[in-house]
C-alpha cells in the first residue's frame, strides 16, 4: 500500500510537479500553497486535495511589483507569509504518513505530524540558510557593500526546522556539504537532485566561428559571481569577443556598475523568453555561471541541451550535472584567473569546444526530466516512512 504524503510550498517551484506525480501514484494526501486556488487548479493539481492560502502571498507579490523590495519590508512579509501558511496547514492536516515542507514553511505542521508519529522532511532548495547568509555577507563585504538578505528571525525558524525534521532533502552535493559543515549529522541530509526539464531547449543555429561569444544567464548579482566573470572576460584574449548578460540587474550590481563600468564588449540583454534564450545559448560558444552560492542551477543543463558547453563552480551544483573537462569545466568560485584560463582554452581550441558540445548533448539525454526527480523523492519518502531515522 502506498504511503500518504502532505506537501507545503509557498510558491510554485519544483513542488508542483512532485504533487502531480504523487497524486498520479496515489500518494498525495494534501497540497498546501500560498498561490491563489485558480492558479493551482489551472496547473493540474487535484481540487479535492489542494488548499490555498493566498492572502499574504498576494500582498507580497504586489509589494514586489511596486518596487518596494527593500529587505526591511520584504523580509518580515516573507516570514509572515510562511508562518501563516504553515499554521493554516497544521490546522487542516489530514491523516498522512509524511510531511514534505519547503524550508521556512513547516515548523508548526512538522510538530503536528511528529506528534502523530509521522515523518517530517524539510526540503531546502539551496544551501544551509545560515551558511548561505554567512557566505553572501562575506561576499558583499569584499565589494564594499552590506548584505541585507539575511533575516535573523527567518534564519532561526529554519534552524529550528532542521533540528525538528527527521530528514532534510537538498538538490546538490554542495548544498549537502553546507549542512554537514554547519554541524547537521551527515545521515540526516539526503541529496535529491532536481530534475532537468529540457524539452523546450535544443540547438537552434551554431556559434560564429570567427567570434567568441560568452554567455551568462541568471540574476546579475554578487551571489552569481558576476564581478569575477567580468574580470576574467577583461583578461581574455580574442579579437572578436563578446559577453552577453541575460537577466535582471540587481540593485547591488547596479551600484557596482556605477564605479566599475563593464567593458564595451559587454551587452546586458535583460530577460529573454525560452524560445529566444534557446537560440542565444545555441549561438554562444560557452555559458559561464560563476556563482558563489546556489542550490542546483538548472540553466546549466538547459545550456548543455542547446549544445553550449558550461563553465560552473562546485557551488552551482555543476558536479551533479556534468564532468569537469568533458561537457564543460568546473572552476573554484571567486577565481577569475582560473576562469580566464578555461575561457582562453575554449577560445584557442575550437575542436575541444565542439567535442564538449557533443558530450553535453549526450549528457542531457542521460539526466532525465522532472519525472526522475519525482521518482527519487517518492522513493526517499517511502524509505523514511518504512524505516524512520
Amino acid at each position: 500500500m502506498s504511503i500518504q504524503v502532505a506537501q507545503i510550498c509557498m510558491g510554485r517551484w519544483h513542488h508542483f510537479d512532485l504533487a502531480k506525480y504523487l497524486h498520479e501514484h496515489g500518494m498525495l494526501a494534501a497540497f498546501f500553497c500560498a498561490y491563489p486556488r485558480w492558479k493551482l487548479l489551472r496547473d493540474g493539481l487535484p481540487p479535492e486535495k489542494t488548499f490555498a492560502f493566498p492572502w499574504l502571498m498576494s500582498l507580497r507579490s504586489l509589494t514586489t511589483r511596486l518596487g518596494l523590495t527593500r529587505r526591511g519590508v520584504l523580509n518580515p512579509l516573507t516570514q509572515a507569509t510562511m508562518v501563516t501558511l504553515d499554521r493554516h496547514a497544521a490546522r487542516r492536516l489530514p491523516p498522512c504518513d509524511a510531511l514534505l515542507a519547503l524550508s521556512g514553511q513547516g515548523l508548526s505542521c512538522g510538530r503536528t505530524i511528529r506528534g502523530r508519529g509521522g515523518v517530517y522532511v524539510c526540503d531546502r532548495a539551496s544551501s544551509h540558510a545560515r551558511y548561505q547568509a554567512n557566505l553572501l555577507r562575506h561576499e558583499y563585504a569584499r565589494w564594499g557593500q552590506s548584505y541585507d538578505g539575511a533575516y535573523e528571525r527567518l534564519l532561526a525558524r529554519e534552524e529550528a526546522e532542521y533540528e525538528l525534521a527527521d530528514a532534510i532533502t537538498v538538490p546538490s552535493q554542495f548544498a549537502r556539504r553546507s549542512f554537514v559543515e554547519m554541524g547537521v549529522p551527515p545521515d540526516k541530509v539526503i541529496s535529491v537532485p532536481f530534475g532537468v526539464s529540457v524539452d523546450r531547449f535544443g540547438p537552434i543555429g551554431n556559434p560564429d566561428p570567427d567570434r567568441f561569444d560568452v554567455l551568462f544567464v541568471g540574476q546579475i548579482s554578487f551571489r552569481k559571481g558576476v564581478p569575477y566573470l567580468l574580470e576574467a572576460f577583461r583578461r581574455l584574449r580574442h579579437p572578436r569577443k563578446r559577453l552577453l548578460l541575460v537577466g535582471r540587474v540587481y540593485r547591488d550590481m547596479a551600484r557596482y556598475f556605477e564605479s566599475h563600468r563593464p567593458p564595451d564588449e559587454v551587452d546586458i540583454l535583460g530577460y529573454q523568453s525560452v524560445s529566444r534564450l534557446s537560440g542565444t545559448m545555441s549561438r554562444s560558444h560557452v555559458m559561464v555561471l560563476p556563482s558563489i552560492e546556489e542550490g542546483l542551477a538548472r540553466v546549466q543543463a538547459e545550456a548543455l541541451a542547446c549544445g553550449c558547453p558550461v563553465i560552473g563552480t562546485p557551488n552551482t551544483g555543476a558536479e551533479d550535472l556534468f564532468e569537469d573537462g568533458r561537457e564543460g569545466f568546473i572552476v573554484p568560485p571567486r577565481d577569475a584567473e582560473r576562469l580566464c584560463e578555461r575561457l582562453q582554452q575554449l577560445a584557442d581550441e575550437p575542436e575541444r569546444r565542439e567535442a564538449m558540445s557533443r558530450a553535453g548533448l549526450a549528457r542531457v539525454q542521460e539526466l532525465g526530466g522532472w519525472s526522475r526527480y519525482c521518482e527519487h523523492m517518492a522513493a526517499t519518502l517511502q524509505a523514511l516512512v518504512r524505516e524512520p531515522p
